[in-house]
């Protein structure tokens, strides 16, 4: 038999999990200690994506319940969506749609200037897995140098797609004109975007998360936007989803007063 529970958070699972031999679970749904205790003869969690960070791997592991994910789950897909995202803000489409349609300044491209060339620019990637690897060579097709960070991938990956790689983030972030975020969440990557990775970045870059919500500090996003180091920020990923009214990024984006009311793009993972 096959059960589906309509559940949107992990608390929704109590009372419908208990007696299943396996789960199927998408990211908005964790799986703790709490509810894989409770778990009477599951053998098998299927996570329907890629990324896994939702689930306590090693509790289920103690509980001698296999983990698996779909690795090439929607890789073309979120490559589409990044590269789109990047372009709608750099090339002003979506600054000027949001401005126009609330009456705001004269009917003119000359609000969004300056509206910079990305041919030549550097798209910069952190985490070149599946979807990575998608999202340069869509970028490289644009015309774009293409700069990797990975630590994880070896040597030959730069040569095999013809980009770069470089060897420390901190060298990336000082030239990523756009900045895509594509790699896992752990505790190493945990916000790893935070207000000081921002301010490496070239004044006037811009950001693209379509990962998981928490290798960036959203947090930050807003004041980098308010100063101008952020020409814009798109984030396909949150922390929270459905996100709270008080996370701070979510407020100045629904802010008409707030600069990333225009600058910042969010959409449901």
């Amino acid at each position: 038999d096959v059960v589906a529970v309509n559940a949107s958070s992990e608390d929704e699972l109590a009372g419908h999990v208990e007696q299943a031999d396996a789960l199927m679970v998408y990211h908005m749904i964790s799986l703790s200690r709490k509810t894989l205790e409770q778990l009477q003869q599951c053998r098998l969690i299927v996570r329907c994506g890629v990324g896994y960070d939702n689930i306590d791997i090693h509790f289920a592991r103690k509980r001698r319940i296999d983990v698996v994910n779909i690795p090439d789950y929607g890789t073309e897909e979120v490559a589409d969506s990044a590269i789109g995202m990047a372009l709608a803000l750099a090339r002003g489409i979506h600054f000027l749609n949001s401005r126009l349609r609330a009456g705001q300044g004269p009917w003119s491209y000359s609000q969004a200037v300056p509206i910079g060339r990305l041919r030549g620019r550097v798209f910069g990637i952190v985490g070149l897995g599946r979807i990575g690897t998608a999202t340069a060579l869509r970028a490289k097709a644009l015309g774009m140098n293409v700069v990797f960070y990975d630590p994880y991938k070896p040597d030959g990956y730069d040569k095999a797609l013809g980009i770069r790689r470089v060897e420390r983030l901190d060298v990336l972030l000082q030239e990523s004109h756009v900045l895509s975020m594509h790699c896992p969440h752990t505790e190493e990557t945990h916000h790893m975007i935070d207000a000081a990775a921002l301010a490496r970045l070239p004044h006037g870059a811009y950001l693209v998360n379509t990962a998981r919500g928490a290798v960036a500090d959203s947090a930050a996003i807003p004041g980098a936007i308010a100063s101008g180091q952020l020409a814009g920020a798109a984030i396909d990923v949150l922390e929270e989803e459905p996100p709270s009214d008080k996370e701070p990024l979510v407020a100045a984006w629904r802010d008409p007063g707030h600069l990333a009311y225009h600058r910042v793009l969010i959409n449901p993972h």
